[in-house]
């Protein structure tokens, strides 16, 4: 789950990780009176779940209240398009109004899972305010690794060795370990999974701050925190991700014509990899887990039959803990209640395979058996084609 920078901002306050003052506006008066507030200058700031919104013109800076009230009108509304949109680009519905702050340097700093090592990894860069990928090409010795031991957690030398590593000195060297520690500690005790700082700043006053902050965390720890979980925008969300987070589904929209229904998110990276090499493309990635339910089965139809570019669905399932007669009663139930017009391809394997082929064979619908994943994909894209 990700969260806006405001929210991000509020957690990093927290943990006594330095950031600069905001506050949420509601109208074009209210960025008037907060920049008023902050002095007669501030930055105002689209919040959407994406990077690069400066690029696509979402962070402007106000020399003046009346600068400001005029600002948050353009941005408040707008479709904000970053390379992290697409094309579509999302709408505007939240605008931060930040203080300003005198900029000596930018830097970089996030904290990561690497699944390369299964640690907790840091990188940090004297180039911020840059996209990491960038330095990552063009500049790459820029970038310092340091990996955590999850026995260990972060040593002091290693905080030093970032520091250090960001060219800090002095008090700005004191502050920026403390800075680090602390959001470690965020890090690990709200389970995240990403938390980058970028730009992180020195102030020509002396001050580290994170001037913008993007975090993420890990669904499945979510039950945690349920302080996190209030964070959450479903307006963030496509509908169909939120609709099937409802039924305990795993599901994420994609842009091709071929529904998946797997069980599993190995098998169903799988089914999408042999959709694409037998010339078709995937519309969704859809993972109903081990234990769906007739039900959850057939809601995963509907969900997935919901996208007007779904012209075939595939339905490829390794019956372990899931049963393949309850994913084929699944089958049958959603034909009978919402109706399937698109070709259905089905692929069953593993505990009750033969009692699940017999259920769809007795159900009279128009359903394709495939006898394996081979021909199981070969049938899908054949039926669009």
């Amino acid at each position: 789950m990700n969260i806006h920078e405001y929210q991000a901002k509020e957690l990093l306050r927290r943990y006594k990780v330095a950031t600069p003052d905001g506050k949420l506006a509601q109208d074009a008066e209210d960025a008037r009176m907060i920049t008023k507030e902050y002095g007669g200058a501030s930055v105002v700031k689209a919040q959407i779940h994406a990077g690069g919104r400066g690029k696509g013109g979402g962070v402007k800076l106000a020399t003046n209240a009346d600068m400001a009230a005029e600002l948050f009108k353009s941005i408040f509304g707008m479709r904000l398009v970053t390379k992290q949109t697409g094309a579509e680009g999302r709408k505007v519905r939240t605008v931060f109004i930040s203080r300003t702050v005198d900029i000596a340097r930018e830097l970089y700093l996030s904290i990561l899972v690497d699944r390369g090592s299964s640690r907790i990894t840091i990188l940090a860069s004297t180039e911020g305010g840059v996209e990491i990928e960038e330095v990552a090409e063009k500049s790459p010795e820029k970038i310092v690794k340091v990996v955590v031991d999850p026995a260990l957690g972060l040593s002091g030398f290693q905080a030093r060795q970032v520091a250090f590593a960001l060219g800090l000195q002095g008090d700005e060297f004191k502050q920026g370990v403390v800075f680090l520690q602390n959001l470690y500690r965020l890090f690990v005790e709200k389970d995240c999974s990403m938390v980058e700082i970028n730009p992180l700043v020195i102030t020509k006053q002396g001050f580290v701050t994170a001037l913008d902050a993007k975090i993420g965390f890990d669904d499945n720890a979510l039950f945690r925190h349920p302080d996190v979980l209030a964070f959450r925008d479903l307006n963030e969300e496509a509908e169909e991700e939120v609709e099937a987070s409802k039924y305990n589904l795993n599901f994420i929209k994609l842009d091709g014509q071929i529904g998946c229904m797997v069980n599993g998110a190995g098998l169903a990276m799988a089914t999408m990899d042999i959709i694409k090499y037998h010339g078709g493309s995937p519309a969704n990635f859809l993972d109903v887990g081990g234990g769906a339910t007739e039900d959850a089965v057939k809601n995963a139809f509907r969900i997935i039959l919901q996208d007007p570019a779904v012209k075939a669905v595939l339905v490829n399932i390794f019956g372990g803990i899931m049963r393949c007669d309850v994913v084929a009663a699944g089958i049958v139930k959603a034909a009978k209640v919402i109706g399937i017009q698109v070709p259905v391809v089905v692929r069953l394997e593993g505990t009750n395979f033969e009692e699940g082929k017999k259920i769809l064979a007795d159900s009279g619908l128009n359903l394709t058996v495939a006898t394996d994943l081979k021909d199981a994909a070969e049938k899908v894209v054949a039926s669009i084609k």
